[in-house]
């Protein structure tokens, strides 16, 4: 067995047995799906595979973390596309979401706030309308805004948590496979580890069961994505931005939308699933046709690092 497949099994192994028993323990305490527990247990969540790293790469193999890992802060443009894609798929994926039966455009949010209804009594609705009503811009630019600040900051600090694993530590030690065998196994791994979150509720709170499939489905799309960003920006913080940032916009794809459900619109329903398989297929025309940097030759270089 070589070193690289010995590191990669044991990373994937305390990966998955300190968070997957993180969720067991969660669910042998009581804890509930719509409470704070479970975003704080998500939150803790993220940041095992940073520290499944830390352990293999340093604690046990004894080789350098920073420069084989990416962790980079230096500037370049790929941050501003892990930046500003995110907010561009999500208004995409609401556009696709168009053209699914029983999907309307909303743009007074009638269809968000139909979605409150069950959740608020008649006053309070009222409320949400006439705050709604008062506000000087129209609430998607302020989602916007916050999205993009959250995915540079806090959300960004919990993707780290994330990337430093996959597109770090396996991005390192898959790089021998090319770039879209090494991605999607990255994402399969990437969607089988959320499979206990996707089973409490998070994500396809109705459909839980063939939500774990579709998590899978929805990694192995979008992890070229985020392989690609990682090796141009030759930095896993970019990573970490579009991690960030991806993660606050999924309000974007559906607050101007009446009708659907978590398995037909959003990032995450087969709206998401047509765009990015779209943007895949931009990336592979893109890196095959237009830029003289292939991501080939970064991978090769990659992978004879120490």
């Amino acid at each position: 067995m070589s070193l690289r497949v010995k590191k990669t099994l044991l990373f994937i192994l305390l990966t998955f047995v300190i968070d997957w028993s993180l969720v067991f323990l969660y669910i042998a305490l009581g804890g509930a799906v719509d409470s704070l527990g479970i975003v704080m247990l998500a939150a803790v969540y993220m940041f095992v595979p940073m520290m499944a790293t830390i352990i293999v790469q340093k604690s046990i193999f004894k080789q350098p973390l920073a420069g084989p890992m990416g962790i980079s802060f230096k500037f370049n443009p790929w941050f501003f596309v892990a930046w500003f894609l995110p907010p561009i798929l999500a208004f995409a994926v609401m556009g696709v979401s168009l053209f699914i039966p029983g999907v309307t455009f909303s743009p007074d949010m009638s269809g968000f706030l139909d979605q409150l209804a069950s959740a608020l009594s008649p006053d309070q609705m009222q409320q949400a309308k006439e705050q709604l009503a008062s506000m000087p811009v129209h609430p998607i630019w302020l989602i916007l805004v916050l999205a993009l600040i959250s995915g540079t900051t806090i959300n960004a600090v919990l993707g780290f948590g994330e990337e430093l694993g996959w597109r770090g530590f396996l991005q390192k030690e898959l790089s021998v496979m090319g770039f879209w065998k090494s991605s999607a196994l990255i994402g399969f791994i990437w969607g089988v580890w959320h499979a206990p979150l996707i089973l409490l509720g998070l994500n396809y709170p109705q459909n839980p069961q063939i939500g774990v499939l579709l998590m899978i489905g929805w990694t192995i799309l979008l992890a070229p994505l985020f392989s690609y960003i990682r090796l141009k920006s030759r930095s896993v913080i970019a990573a970490s931005i579009f991690h960030g940032t991806i993660n606050a916009v999924p309000g974007l794809a559906v607050i101007l939308l009446s009708g659907g459900d978590e398995l037909t619109i959003g990032l995450t329903g087969l709206a998401g699933f047509i765009v990015v398989a779209l943007a895949d297929l931009l990336l592979f025309v893109y890196d095959r046709f237009i830029t003289r940097e292939k991501v080939a030759a970064i991978l090769r270089q990659i992978s004879m690092e120490p």
